[in-house]
Order: structure tokens, then sequence, then C-alpha cells
């Protein structure tokens, strides 16, 4: 007796969150931006607040809020949650862009009403403070020297001492080397400027000099150095120092010219954040260096000026002219660090290892 097999259509259940799921369309972020600036304004020109940070504040609130109850709404409480975190990133970058490029628009916007041709290429000489007219030259070229000098002085000896750190040091005098180079990454910039001033020129009797400036420079350009090269050094996989030297290659070698090619990009930017913190010191060129209004183009004798305390000495005087002058410096020495900066990354780009084929 045959019996028939009958068959039964399975069903599959619907999943929550599946790919039919319902979804904020892509401009939802932007929308809800667009809507809490306005709401924020409004609430803020209603309450009698005219603080744009007021405002600001109010709107990223707004966009959190409005983010989390939209998707939740929507998608779900867990994907709010991951919505949430992603809002609460953005608004932090722009908390941190804003104050950024207000600052960059200022200077600007203020520095180049004065910035010329002629404002680069003449000093103070002959003109009064009080008065218009002058120039920047004598202060770019006391800087471009000091900082040249700083970093020819502090960016070997840093990088040796990284060197030594990562690949030689493990005993008592790494911990110590260690030790001292966490202490002068604090150290105030008038302990080195006085530091040099008690030495160099109390001590031994050396003047005023661009030179002084510099050794004072780059004791606060060394312990940058030296933390940045060291942990880019710690970054290079043992197994390339464990094949170089599996292949009979000597270790000094080794790290000459597999270590830190590898570690170069990163080494020429610890570099370079050592050379934009001293380009804007002010203090240990005033105690050293002393500040003139003349061209002296001799970093090892006599008084020079810089960028950082030529604008100190402009704005201190107080008149429209020598403010103006002031922002304008203040335009150059960015422009001066960010050039420096775009030339180092162009050469750590150049020299470093090539990955591909």
């Amino acid at each position: 007796m045959s019996h028939a097999i009958q068959e039964r259509p399975v069903s599959t259940p619907k999943r929550a969150g599946s790919l039919s799921s319902a979804r904020l369309p892509r401009w939802t972020p932007a929308a809800v931006a667009a809507g809490s600036v306005a709401a924020a304004v409004g609430l803020g020109l209603a309450a009698g607040w005219h603080s744009k940070v007021q405002w600001g504040i109010i709107a990223a609130l707004i966009f959190v809020l409005a983010t989390y109850a939209l998707t939740t709404k929507v998608e779900g409480r867990r994907q709010a949650k991951d919505r949430v975190a992603t809002s609460l990133v953005w608004v932090c970058f722009v908390l941190a862009v804003i104050p950024l490029v207000s600052l960059a628009w200022v200077t600007i916007s203020k520095g180049m009403e004065v910035l010329d041709g002629y404002f680069l290429t003449h000093s103070m000489n002959g003109v009064l403070d009080a008065e218009a007219g002058g120039g920047v030259y004598h202060a770019l070229l006391g800087t471009i020297e000091q900082v040249g000098i700083a970093t020819v002085i502090a960016a070997p000896i840093g990088l040796l001492t990284a060197v030594y750190l990562v690949e030689y040091g493990g005993g008592r005098l790494a911990q110590a080397v260690t030790f001292f180079v966490d202490v002068m990454t604090g150290i105030p910039s008038i302990v080195a400027g006085l530091f040099i001033l008690a030495t160099w020129n109390l001590m031994l009797g050396f003047g005023p000099s661009g030179f002084a400036g510099a050794m004072a420079l780059a004791i606060l350009m060394m312990p940058v150095v030296v933390r940045s090269t060291e942990e880019m050094l710690k970054l290079v996989p043992n197994e390339l120092r464990e094949a170089s030297l599996a292949l009979g290659i000597p270790k000094w070698r080794t790290i000459l010219k597999v270590v830190l090619p590898t570690a170069i990009g990163g080494i020429t930017t610890g570099v370079m954040l050592a050379v934009a913190r001293i380009t804007g010191e002010t203090a240990p060129v005033l105690l050293l260096v002393f500040g003139t209004k003349l061209i002296n183009p001799n970093p090892f004798e006599g008084a020079q000026s810089s960028l950082p305390l030529y604008v100190y000495e402009q704005y201190a005087v107080g008149t429209d002219a020598a403010v103006a002058r002031a922002w304008a410096a203040a335009l150059v020495l960015i422009a001066f660090v960010m050039i420096l900066n775009l030339v180092a990354r162009g050469i750590a780009r150049w020299k470093a290892p090539k990955t591909g084929r």
C-alpha cells in the first residue's frame, strides 16, 4: 500500500535588521545638521544670546539628540547608538577645526594689509615703530639662521640618542637618558634661555648673538626629536632587522640602510614638529639675541632679531601701523613653518622605501 508524501512549503521568518529593514536616507545627517543650526540660532535669538559659541553648543546638542531620536524611531536603538557615536566624532572634529580656521582667517585677513614685496625685503632701519613703513627682512633672516643652526645641532643628537635607546640601550644608562629626556620635554623656554645666558654669556664672556639663541632653541628641540624618533623606530618590524642580520650585514649598516629608511617619514615629521615648536619661541631670543632693527647676517656676532620677537615688539608699540606689521609678521611666520613642513614631507616621500613592485 503506497502512501503519498505531501510536501509542505517551509516559510522563512523575516529577521529584524535584514536588508529589507527601514533605513534613513544618506542625506539625513546633513539635513539634521542644517535643522540643528537653524533651531540653535532661533533659540539663541529668542533667548537674547548673541554669542556664536552658545549657538554652536546648542546646535551640537540638538544634532546629537535629534540623530538619536530619529534613528531609534526608524532603524532601532542599536543603530542609533552607532550613529550617535559617529555624530560625536563629527562634533568634536568641527569643534577642533573652528578655532584653527578662525585663527588662519584672522591672521590672513589682517596680515595681508601690509604684506608685500617691500615688507619682505626691507628692515626697520631708520623707521620709527609708531610710523608706517618698514619691513621684516631682518627678522626673517634671523629666524632662518637661528632655526637652521638649532636644527643642525639638535636633529643629529636627537636621532642618534633615539637609535641608541631603541637599538642598543637596555641598562641603567638608557633608563637615565629616558628619564632626562622626559624631564627636558617639560622645560619652559625661559629656563633654557637662562641656562645659555649663565654659561655662554656670563661664564664664557660671549655677547648676544643668534648662535646663543640657537643653542637655547636646540635644547628645547632635542627631547621632541628623541621622543618622536624613538616611537617611529619602535614601529619598524623586527623581521626586517632579523632578515638583514641573517644575510651577514653588520648591525650599524642594518640601522643605516634598513631601519632608518623605513622610518624616515615619521622621523621627518617629528623633526618638523620640533622645528615648529622652536620657531615661535620668544623668551630665549629676548634674553640671548636682544633684537635689533638692523640687518645682521652674521649669527655668531652681534644682536639679531627674529619673527616672534618682531611680532612681540611691534604689538607692544600699540599703534595701528605697528599692529599691522605684527599681523603681517605673524602671517610670514605661519607661512615659513608651512613651507618647511611641505618640503619635509616631500623629502620623506622621496626617500621612503618603495613598496610597489
